[in-house]
């Protein structure tokens, strides 16, 4: 366990201060196709928590997987927040004019060769919710004290670029959070929330911290 918080309360503050004077790494994807994807967090009775949607088992890729809101950029996008946007108005019904959209996370590259940019949006704690049954199965949300004190099921190592990652995988009330969804999601509790999830030694060695 690497952060004890019994009361987490509502730090949206946190968000809104740090995730803007946040300078994320820059990867050299010149070539790739581009995504943008929203991590939508909310406070509902003093909880901060996260927004996520459990894709549809009859997609193409990424079938049956738990993932934040988005999707490739189209042509007419003027820029990745404006594709993180639409495809959550898209999949999920979330109004564009409802999202308070503070700043990027560090972009990653995905398992499929696509550069993916995630843009950190506040939401209302209730809107109305409209998933598109073509693309999401189920929306769900997971408070982020559940990350904070990282309830990893198991860690994933991957290599890349020389270096070797520890992953998280989550196991929230049967939904399986890993790979570039749980990247995202341990870079958005370290900038705003401090967790100091490390993502450079193996479990055991979080485990013993």
């Amino acid at each position: 366990m690497i952060v004890k918080n019994d009361e987490v309360g509502c730090m949206l503050d946190k968000v809104r201060s740090r995730i803007p004077e946040y300078r994320p790494r820059v990867v050299d994807t010149s070539g790739l196709a581009e995504a943008g994807v929203l991590v939508p967090v909310t406070c509902v009775n003093d909880r901060p928590e996260i927004i996520l949607t459990l894709r549809s088992n009859n997609l193409s890729t990424h079938s049956g997987e738990v993932a934040l809101p988005g999707g490739r950029r189209d042509p007419g996008d003027m820029d990745l927040a404006y594709t993180a946007l639409r495809e959550a108005h898209e999949e999920i019904g979330l109004l564009p004019d409802l999202v308070e959209v503070v700043g990027p996370l560090g972009t990653l590259v995905s398992r499929f060769g696509i550069k993916v940019t995630p843009y950190v949006g506040i939401v209302p704690d209730v809107f109305d919710l409209r998933p598109n049954e073509d693309e999401i199965q189920e929306v769900f949300r997971v408070p982020v004290s559940y990350f904070l004190e990282d309830h990893r099921e198991m860690t994933h190592r991957i290599d890349y670029e020389g270096r070797s990652w520890y992953v998280p995988s989550y196991n929230y009330e049967g939904y399986r959070i890993w790979g570039l969804t749980a990247l995202i999601l341990v870079d958005l509790m370290n900038v705003a929330f401090d967790a100091h999830i490390p993502l450079d030694i193996p479990s055991e060695s979080v485990n013993n911290r």
